[in-house]
């Protein structure tokens, strides 16, 4: 496929068929998805495929905590697990909600299912010491897992980025004997999706591009 039509077309698949991904085009997505840039080039990210049933399993159960605070909080009108404003919905609103049959089940039945760590000693959080959340050690991390979802659908693939796991990182690093300077960065699903997503819905260039400041001139291209 053509870059700009890869770029263009990967959606996110939580869906996918019976058909295997075969280890063949597992390695070349991985192969080509190394390429991926981090800090200082230091490449701290690991793999972890996980083909253990029992394992897939726990992962299900330990996404359901923060499935239930995300979809809690969608339904009062806040965005979820955003870092700015305390969830609104009291502890039993939360725990109340229950993800729907299958969800969360379907992520880890997926043809290939993979862990995505990185190793904290790697990455350079140039904003660790600023009172807001840091959010730079992720440019050390989540491009790798970009190019395996670009590299995914370029084999007529598909998968997703989901974080639920990331929430129960405690009680995932002893199922997969994680070493405790190694975080738990995204979990992927990976298979043939069941259908093909080719017009995505997202912000024009001119919605979230300014000149010279935040609030600044929208940066607009040439006529057309």
């Amino acid at each position: 496929m053509e870059l700009y039509d890869v770029m263009r077309t990967t959606f996110a698949a939580r869906e996918f068929t019976g058909d295997p991904v075969p280890d063949d085009v597992l390695h070349r997505i991985l192969d080509n998805a190394r390429f991926a840039p981090s800090g200082g080039n230091r490449q701290g990210g690991h793999v972890i495929i996980v083909r253990d049933p029992a394992k897939r399993a726990a992962l299900a159960r330990l996404m359901v905590a923060p499935f239930q605070r995300y979809r809690a909080q969608q339904l009062a009108g806040e965005s979820p697990w955003n870092p700015l404003v305390p969830p609104g919905p009291t502890a039993a609103e939360i725990d109340a909600i229950r993800p729907p049959p299958g969800l969360l089940e379907r992520l880890v039945d997926a043809p290939v299912v993979l862990l995505i760590c990185v190793d904290l000693g790697a990455i350079a959080a140039m904003d660790q010491h600023l009172e807001r959340i840091a959010v730079v050690p992720g440019a050390s991390i989540y491009p790798l897992v970009w190019n395996i979802l670009l590299a995914a659908r370029n084999e007529g693939y598909g998968g997703t980025l989901t974080t639920f796991i990331t929430a129960s990182e405690p009680e995932v690093k002893p199922l997969f004997n994680i070493p405790d300077h190694v975080a738990v960065a995204a979990l992927l699903p990976i298979g043939r999706p069941v259908k093909q997503l080719t017009k995505l819905r997202r912000k024009t260039v001119e919605a979230f591009t300014t000149i010279d400041s935040f609030d600044g001139d929208r940066f607009r291209g040439p006529a057309t």
